[in-house]
């Protein structure tokens, strides 16, 4: 076999992967079918981000922020060129998208061991060391050498920022966290009512070649969360606790959070409003809210398939399939959900397709930690499988668990940097 690697795929994972392989001084062919472009990107750029919400929070006590310090701990590359890239958020890490995609495409581009060939591939060669990393819109003959799983995903609309009407906003962050990083929309018990009535009644665009109108609980369409209850918005993206409106001295009925899209300001998203409702719908339903009564919406809202493998049957825990040990499965198509997941994954992918190549022992973390734990849930049997993000609940028990619950978190998180450091230091793993 040859010293070299195949990456399938040029997204989060798929960069993660090649430059992790890059590290060790094994060659790489980095494959990406783009600028053959799909219903959900935008550029020829690698590692585009799809969606527009950020990468989540950075606090390392929440499970989020703990991926991160795990990701560090591990020398992540493109966590720390999302750090190059990032824009305020309060306590989350979120990036100028364009800026993140020119400089992971710039990163490859400059790697010696990297070779970038845009071109689609449409069958996998099992002969070859693979790390196959083709996302949530894996399709044609690769999708069906390992069979795949759907749910669907949905990206919220994005406006320009000097269309927002100040007059019917404030700037701050919930509870007074962070910088004034989000634009804050607030809505009187009248026209939140309106705007749920509306949205509830708003016609949604077709999906095509779609077998079933699946939605994944993590990236739920606006339009069928609200369908649920009048209320179940004031208690999601929409809830006003830890807001006060300067205009009225009290708190909102209900408040929409726009957040920085790119580092100038210049583009705000609409957070937790993915959606498929049609265009003109979007823009006729949006422009309800006093501060967009006037928005220009520079990017609308898709939905659009998601896939995965079934990974309890299909995966070991070093993401190699277990039908074809030569192929190893990162980022979103494993089973993990996020944009740090898989990136985590392509990372881990990638770190045990070199041990495989070079006779040595997988790398599996930790189930004290975040990414141990995730791995050992995609390997765990579950007759109902679905996508899973980083959470706490993952985690084994704590011995002694504390009360109080942000000393409890700060003692998973103690636990888990403990604990990956240790493995590091008895496997050797840089």
């Amino acid at each position: 076999m040859n010293r070299q690697i195949d990456v399938i795929g040029g997204g989060l994972a798929g960069c993660e992967a090649a430059l992790r392989i890059a590290s060790h001084g094994i060659d790489v062919r980095l494959f990406e079918a783009k600028p053959i472009r799909s219903p959900a990107h935008h550029t020829n750029k690698l590692a585009e981000l799809v969606c527009s919400n950020s990468l989540k929070s950075d606090d390392p006590n929440t499970a989020s922020g703990l991926l991160k310090r795990e990701l560090e701990l591990l020398d992540c590359r493109l966590l720390s060129i999302a750090r190059t890239c990032a824009v305020p958020a309060g306590n989350a890490l979120a990036v100028d998208r364009t800026q993140f995609a020119e400089a992971v495409t710039d990163a490859v581009e400059a790697d010696p061991h990297v070779e970038l060939i845009r071109r689609r591939v449409d069958a996998l060669d099992e002969n070859r060391m693979t790390v196959l990393a083709t996302g949530p819109l894996t399709m044609g003959g690769v999708a069906d050498a390992i069979g795949l799983l759907h749910f669907y995903d949905a990206a919220a609309p994005i406006v320009a920022a000097d269309s927002i009407d100040c007059r019917y906003a404030f700037s701050g962050s919930r509870y007074g966290k962070g910088s004034d990083d989000y634009i804050n929309c607030p809505m009187n018990k009248e026209e939140y009512y309106a705007f749920v009535d509306a949205l509830t009644a708003a016609e949604v665009a077709p999906l095509h070649d779609f077998d079933r109108r699946e939605v994944f609980e993590g990236c739920m369409p606006i339009e069928i969360m609200a369908a649920r209850g009048r209320d179940t918005l004031r208690f999601g993206p929409l809830r006003p606790v830890g807001f006060t409106d300067p205009a009225t001295g009290r708190r909102p009925y209900a408040v929409l959070q726009l957040r920085k899209e790119n580092v100038a300001g210049e583009m705000y998203n609409l957070v937790g409003f993915q959606t498929n409702l049609k265009f003109g719908e979007q823009k006729r339903v949006f422009s309800m809210i006093p501060a967009l009564g006037n928005c220009e919406i520079l990017r609308y809202g898709v939905m659009h398939r998601n896939s995965f493998i079934e990974a309890p049957k299909t995966i070991e825990e070093s993401f190699c399939l277990k039908d074809k040990p030569n192929v190893f499965i990162g980022g979103q198509l494993s089973g993990v959900e996020g944009y740090v997941e898989s990136i985590a994954s392509g990372l881990l992918a990638a770190e045990n397709a070199v041990r495989s190549m070079t006779d040595r022992p997988p790398v599996v973390l930790p189930p004290e930690t975040i990414l141990g734990a995730l791995t050992r849930y995609l390997v765990t049997p579950n007759a109902d499988f679905q996508p899973m993000n980083a959470n706490f609940g993952i985690l084994p028990p704590l011995e002694n668990p504390p009360r109080d619950k942000q000393e409890r978190k700060a003692a998973y998180a103690a636990r888990s940097v403990a604990a990956l450091k240790q493995f590091k230091k008895a496997v050797g793993l840089n």
